[in-house]
């Protein structure tokens, strides 16, 4: 307190020019919504709680970019999600529209695009779901109304173009096809275990064309190959699949592997992929230029030795062929024979395609009326029933 005498310096101001008070910080906002667990005595977590971020927390290297472009999803089904969202960008540019996070209308009318553009109901699916798992986790477009309209769609199309499958290589098909392989010519070997191993795994033809050197064994009854991946088995827990060895040595899939095993390492290989590129005079073919796949063969490249080998068998729609009848004739034979090819070929367990393809088209088919008439049940049926 100053005494009577003290002089303070002051400065006068009117009342209604007093400094303006510093108003109160307003509480910090709660954080929580119905997913919300607390525990008790635990506070209600607020926005004064969260870190503040800077772009070193968003950025990521340009390798794991690389990386993260084709998360969870085969080479070859990437780039074809990477093309179906460049035309649905095009699309949504041509029509005034918001490519991305898109709203359920211009999806919906992307897809009704699509459908009178004629597409195959296959390949508009491949397009919604590209679409769909290119947008956000909490923006994603609605697919109620587009399935709708896509199973109607699916309706239409089979009436009109009909079902085409591949089809499948059958035992005689594959006899023809192995016995055109010259077993004294490095491509003659090397095509003759593709189909055998092809044939005997229900080999996609991806699975075909990854294998290493060190994925296969070969043992005294069988062939085991290991894929450690494949289209069932995107977090890559690898698996193995066993093809026994057969008493017919054209088809035997133990000595063909075991040939073309013997004709990598006179051509100096020991490791890497299995399955390689040849010249005509049956020497390794220059991967200089070649694209990620490296030494290994594409996909394609397995169609065209099997395209090629139907060609040289004489037989018939040899060109309409592909790896996938392997696999397709195959599963077949299993399931015709009693057996479940789910587990040979890495089908998910309870496959709805094995099941509705092979399951239930062979039990259909064996227990076809037609069958009791068609196949007396002894020799001398025929006579008794006539004698009858």
């Amino acid at each position: 307190m100053t005494e009577p005498h003290e002089v303070v310096d002051a400065e006068l101001v009117d009342d209604d020019h007093l400094p303006a008070p510093r108003p109160e910080a307003a509480p910090a906002r709660p954080l929580v919504d119905r997913h919300t667990i607390l525990v008790p005595g635990e506070a209600l977590p607020t926005e004064a709680d969260q870190p503040t971020y800077t772009e070193r927390d968003l950025y990521v290297s340009r390798a794991t970019a690389d990386r993260l472009k084709n998360k969870s999803k085969p080479k070859n089904t990437s780039r074809t999600y990477e093309n179906q969202r460049d035309l649905f960008r095009r699309w949504c540019e041509s029509q005034g529209r918001v490519t991305k996070p898109c709203t359920t209308a211009t999806y919906v009318e992307y897809v009704a695009h699509l459908i009178d553009d004629g597409r195959a109901p296959n390949a508009i699916s491949v397009a919604m779901s590209a679409i769909r798992t290119w947008m956000p986790d909490d923006k994603k477009p609605g697919t109620t109304e587009a399935r709708g309209m896509l199973n109607e769609y699916k309706k239409e199309w089979a009436r009109r173009v009909g079902v085409k499958k591949a089809p499948a290589i059958t035992d005689t098909m594959l006899r023809a096809m192995v016995a055109t392989c010259d077993e004294q010519h490095p491509i003659g070997i090397r095509d003759r275990a593709a189909l055998l191993l092809g044939r005997g795994a229900l080999n996609r033809r991806i699975e075909l064309a990854d294998l290493t050197v060190g994925n296969v064994t070969v043992e005294p009854d069988g062939v085991a190959l290991w894929f450690a991946a494949s289209k069932t088995d995107q977090e890559a827990k690898g698996e193995e699949t066993f093809i026994p060895a057969w008493d017919d040595p054209l088809i035997d899939p133990v000595h063909a592997t075991r040939a073309w095993l013997n004709a990598l390492h006179q051509l100096g290989i020991h490791d890497g992929a299995f399955f390689r590129a040849l010249t005509r005079e049956g020497r390794l073919q220059s991967r200089s230029t070649a694209t990620d796949r490296g030494d290994h063969l594409t996909g394609d490249a397995i169609n065209a030795i099997v395209r090629s080998r139907a060609r040289q068998a004489g037989l018939k729609s040899w060109e309409k062929l592909t790896a996938h009848g392997l696999r397709r004739g195959g599963a077949q034979a299993i399931a015709d024979a009693g057996g479940d090819p789910t587990k040979q070929g890495r089908w998910k367990e309870g496959s709805a395609v094995v099941k509705r393809e092979y399951l239930d088209r062979a039990q259909s088919r064996a227990d076809n009326p037609w069958l009791k008439l068609a196949r007396p049940a002894s020799p001398n049926a025929e006579e008794e029933n006539a004698n009858g």
